[in-house]
């Protein structure tokens, strides 16, 4: 802390000239008036600076060991060390990771945090905004609780006349605006619980997940040439598709959740590995051929919050 330097100013008139010397008239009395209270100033209070009242944002990483300031924010953030050559940052749903070479000081380590703090701030910032709107896309399963399909909301109806179906869609609602115009008709009781009727609903998706992918992986190995051998749904945390090199092709059941646009996208992506195993330009030169607009597509896939499951 600097300390402070105070100066005084001292200001003089030059002395008044002396007026002649005159005979002048007795002044009159003074009139009397009612006495003014001078002003009374209370202690000047310093104005807290804005920095000061804003809660500076904060990220922290469930398992956070190591700790930045980047501008206004405060990012704790796991930090590891790993067989590589330089150092790397990932942000995902809980908060960033750095990776560095065991040869690289701490000292380096904190400097490319703040050299990549824009970044970092972003991305965080995003990861932040979809974890709020997944929150708010929570489904309450009960009756008349909504979900995703297709790209569009459908309706859970319990109705126990469906119970030997399990669940029936019914799309012969109107387009309203706002309005979802599908309809599941599960086959509970009006006292099924939240879990019998997600475990339900989720039974249906998955089959028609099963559906939906054979004919989409039929209509593109058809016009990239290879040949799939068989379709696993999956339920990997963090991929949604993978492909073998037998032919075998694993994409995430809660892929129906996305128009088929989309899906298409996927399909087409594990698809092209048939024939590219990588992804090099080549790689993305085929998934273009089939999906001209994957680019667009592939950032949907990123962008578009799944509700919680």
């Amino acid at each position: 802390m600097h300390p402070l330097l105070q100066l005084a100013f001292d200001f003089f008139d030059p002395p008044a000239a002396q007026p002649p010397k005159t005979r002048t008239p007795p002044p009159a009395p003074p009139r009397r008036s009612r006495p003014v209270a001078p002003p009374t100033a209370g202690p000047v209070v310093p104005q807290p600076r804005l920095d000061q009242i804003l809660e500076p944002a904060a990220f922290r990483h469930p398992r956070a060991n190591r700790e930045a300031a980047l501008g206004a924010s405060v990012v704790a953030f796991e930090f590891k060390r790993a067989r590589r050559r330089n150092i790397g940052f990932m942000v995902g749903p809980e908060g960033l990771v750095v990776s560095a070479p065991n040869w690289v000081p701490l000292s380096e380590v904190d400097a490319a945090v703040q050299s990549k703090a824009p970044w970092i701030l972003k991305k965080l910032g995003d990861a932040s905004d979809r974890r709020r709107r997944m929150d708010e896309a929570r489904i309450e399963w009960r009756d008349g609780a909504s979900f995703p399909f297709l790209g569009e909301n459908v309706i859970v109806v319990l109705d126990p006349r469906h119970a030997s179906a399990g669940a029936v869609l019914n799309t012969a609602g109107e387009a309203l605006p706002g309005v979802a115009r599908h309809m599941l008709h599960v086959g509970l009781p009006h006292t099924a619980s939240e879990a019998q009727i997600r475990d339900a609903v989720q039974a249906w998706l998955m089959r028609q997940a099963t559906r939906i992918f054979t004919e989409r992986l039929d209509h593109f190995a058809a016009q990239l040439g290879v040949r799939w051998t068989r379709l696993l749904l999956s339920n990997a945390g963090t991929r949604w598709g993978t492909a073998h090199s037998d032919g075998r092709i694993r994409l995430h059941w809660r892929l129906v959740h996305f128009r088929m646009a989309v899906i298409d996208y996927v399909v087409a992506h594990e698809l092209s590995h048939l024939r590219v195993m990588d992804h090099s330009p080549r790689f993305w030169e085929t998934v273009a051929t089939v999906v001209p607009d994957y680019a667009r597509l592939r950032g949907q896939l990123r962008e578009e919050p799944l509700p919680p499951w």
